[in-house]
């Protein structure tokens, strides 16, 4: 039944083979050229694009029979592309939006499908309901033409979306001070699509380019899933190590997401990349306008925008939530806690590319390494520590969170607690100024139980109360 698929913080995943299937896939691209039919926007085409997941490029080439049968122009990208990439290909293409076969960070048992609006951006929440709701029931609802055909007709285009989108990056940064910074930049694309890229870019100057797990392999070899965290970046931290590297650049399975480990092979957390970047655009370039973050981010954010006189915006977890906010404020940047930032001038859309190329920009500028740059942030907001803990769940959710909502703690890791929040979770506000979150995920089924404070000998001891909130312990 149609209700099997259900689009969640970022498009609709499922395990291959079981309920993602070409069936299950064709009828989702269904509901998506009927919803795009209904906008009056179908002339326009839709963006197909893939990663490097097991039959990625087959279920794309599914949904390009399904665009084609329904009289809709399917741009087909002609290799694994990252997701930035194919969200900016929406605007070259002046496409009505995109339908993106991936499943970011998800583990290689998964494949998805993410669905993108006429600015590169993720849908609203309210558009994706559409989209479920369109979905028919069984295969017999769905209208499809075979690829051949559709070639034939121009129905189906096969495109290089990397040319205008390398165009578009050199208007917003000068690539040549890092191609003459003299950096041994380390790159880890987890067997991803980030391969290849910023040797690429950085190419015929002094700074010199190491990549590893930079082809294909779906099965993921030394991480447990393409998500730029430890311990799946541990390989790369030790081959920073060994490489006497500056920096370790990181980016996820689709490459829309970034980590970093710093000059001594240790991980730098989320947040704290988050802080870095907003800095770098408010401090060293000068720009002004509002941030967005999820709810599940830093309050270095908050510190900074008081700083330097700029409005904050929190919203719910997930860019079908920060994308939107980001164009009706024309914020600066947006981001959330798992590592996807998007920024003024470009799509609305996480891009791992431009987070790596800016962060390099900002060593440059600054002349300082990534142990010295986190130094100075902090000298700025104040020390910050985060940490998270991830649990599978398959239980009762709604008796689950209402013991969450009954348990009422006063203090959270000897922190008193200051408040609740439940706009996307429970995130308990703590009296140093640090929070506890406890969600349902909405890409997997897990409990995440994170948390940020001020005091760095507090973060197991809030961590352990969570899951003890949450019923995890």
């Amino acid at each position: 039944m149609a209700k099997d698929i259900k689009f969640g913080t970022d498009g609709w995943r499922g395990e291959i083979a079981r309920d993602y299937t070409f069936d299950s896939v064709q009828r989702a691209a269904q509901g998506f050229a009927t919803y795009i039919k209904k906008l009056n926007i179908a002339g326009m085409g839709v963006v197909v694009g893939y990663d490097m997941r097991f039959h990625s490029e087959n279920f794309a080439a599914a949904v390009a029979e399904v665009l084609a049968g329904n009289g809709i122009r399917a741009y087909l990208t002609q290799d694994a592309t990252p997701t930035p990439v194919i969200a900016y290909a929406v605007l070259t293409q002046k496409a009505a939006g995109a339908v993106n076969i991936t499943a970011s960070h998800n583990p290689p048992t998964d494949n998805g499908f993410k669905v993108r609006d006429e600015n590169g951006g993720a849908i609203d929440p309210e558009g994706l309901i559409e989209i479920e709701n369109a979905i028919p029931d069984s295969i017999v609802g769905v209208t499809r033409m075979p690829l051949a055909e559709a070639k034939e007709k121009g129905l189906v285009q096969i495109f290089d979306a990397a040319p205008k989108y390398i165009e578009h990056l050199k208007d917003l940064i000068d690539l040549q001070p890092l191609k003459d910074a003299g950096f041994t930049v380390m790159v880890d694309t987890m067997w991803g699509n980030g391969a290849g890229w910023f040797p690429r870019l950085l190419a015929g100057g002094k700074t010199r380019v190491i990549e590893i797990h930079n082809h294909r392999n779906p099965i993921y070899p030394e991480m447990q899933r393409p998500e730029p965290i430890q311990p799946n970046v541990d390989a790369g931290l030790q081959a920073t190590l060994d490489n006497k590297a500056d920096v370790l650049l990181i980016t996820d399975g689709d490459a829309d997401r970034m980590g970093l480990g710093d000059e001594k092979g240790k991980f730098v957390d989320q947040l704290r990349v988050y802080g870095l970047l907003a800095y770098y655009l408010l401090e060293i370039r000068g720009q002004r306008g509002p941030i967005v973050k999820t709810l599940s981010t830093t309050t270095m954010l908050n510190k900074l925008g008081k700083i330097y006189d700029v409005p904050v915006y929190e919203t719910g977890v997930g860019f079908k939530y920060v994308a939107p906010k980001m164009q009706e404020v024309d914020a600066i940047i947006g981001g959330e806690e798992s590592g996807g930032y998007a920024f003024r001038g470009n799509v609305p859309e996480r891009d791992g590319i431009l987070a790596g190329l800016y962060f390099l920009d900002m060593m440059v500028k600054t002349g300082k390494k990534p142990t010295e740059l986190i130094e100075l942030l902090f000298a700025k907001v104040g020390a910050h520590y985060y940490d998270r803990i991830d649990s599978l769940f398959s239980g009762d959710r709604a008796a689950r969170e209402k013991m969450i909502l009954d348990a009422k703690p006063s203090t959270i890791g000897g922190l008193k607690v200051a408040g609740l929040d439940t706009t996307d979770g429970f995130k308990f506000n703590l009296d140093d100024g640090g929070w506890l979150l406890i969600r349902f995920s909405g890409t997997e089924p897990k409990m995440r139980v994170y948390c940020e404070t001020t005091h760095g000998d507090k973060v197991q001891a809030i961590l352990q109360d969570g899951l003890k909130i949450a019923g995890l312990k």
